[in-house]
């Protein structure tokens, strides 16, 4: 005699998709909050690396949300959100206790300078991330949020490295990076998304030894890695406008559409 189905579902299965990238998102929130309490409690190495991880969580719950087809516009906003504290509030008091507190009012209003850019380049992106799919999906508008909340660490970071090249002016430099990196948030200008990479078959061993090689390299000499990464990406910012251009001036010389001059912010 044939069982009867059981059909009691605590949860409808198209929302089931979406509790992971909502719960790696919430998990991204977290790790933010305790930056700032370990910042709180002197550990700025910890802070450090808990933004790191706050990045990675931020990089995957898209990306498992994508894959799962879980994508929802609770989990846009709640992302939105999340970048706000993990790569706005979070570095803004990091760095405020380890370096701005010293300066005074200037100091606390540059944190809140800079909180503000993040918020208004995440507002942007959830105005204008439902565009097409076109090549400038290879770009992002301005400095993306988790880049930002990492390269104002770079001082801090620099300081752990014990990189002793240079000797640092850390009351000139950090707000001078507050400044920059504040400007680079709400900007136009366009920095590589690295959203379309494509590996040939035959490279595909050469690829994955060199993640492995770099995240060895990340355990063993965390600071001088992360130093060394800022740097790159520093150094990829006018290569990537002048990259855009290029492939701009090209699509208008060829006759294609391109009714809009300014890059897609899709994160």
């Amino acid at each position: 005699m044939e069982q009867p189905k059981n059909n009691l579902k605590i949860i409808k299965d198209n929302k089931a998709r979406m509790l992971l990238p909502n719960a790696l998102t919430l998990i991204n929130v977290c790790i933010g909050l305790s930056s700032i309490k370990f910042a709180l409690d002197g550990k700025f190495e910890l802070s450090i690396i808990a933004i790191i991880f706050a990045g990675i969580f931020d990089a995957l719950d898209g990306r498992v949300a994508r894959l799962l087809k879980g994508t929802s516009q609770v989990g846009k906003e709640l992302d939105s959100l999340a970048d706000v504290i993990s790569f706005g509030v979070a570095p803004a008091f990091i760095m405020y206790f380890w370096s701005l507190e010293s300066l005074g009012k200037p100091g606390w209003l540059l944190s809140m300078i800079y909180v503000v850019c993040v918020a208004l380049r995440l507002a942007r992106f959830n105005v204008g991330s439902n565009a097409e799919p076109s090549w400038k999906d290879n770009y992002f508008e301005g400095v993306p949020s988790p880049a930002g909340g990492i390269l104002i660490l770079m001082p801090l970071i620099f300081s752990l490295s014990e990189i002793d090249i240079v000797n640092v002016n850390y009351d000139i430099v950090v707000p001078t990076f507050f400044i920059i990196i504040s400007f680079l948030l709400i900007s136009k200008v366009p920095t590589f998304a690295f959203k379309k990479i494509v590996i040939p078959r035959r490279m595909t061993i050469f690829a994955l030894f060199g993640i492995v090689l770099f995240f060895g390299m990340l355990l063993i000499y965390t600071f001088k890695v992360l130093v060394a990464c800022c740097l790159i990406y520093i150094f990829l910012i006018p290569i990537g406008y002048l990259n855009y251009k290029k492939i701009l001036k090209e699509k208008i010389i060829n006759g294609e559409n391109t009714d809009n001059e300014e890059v897609e912010d899709i994160l």
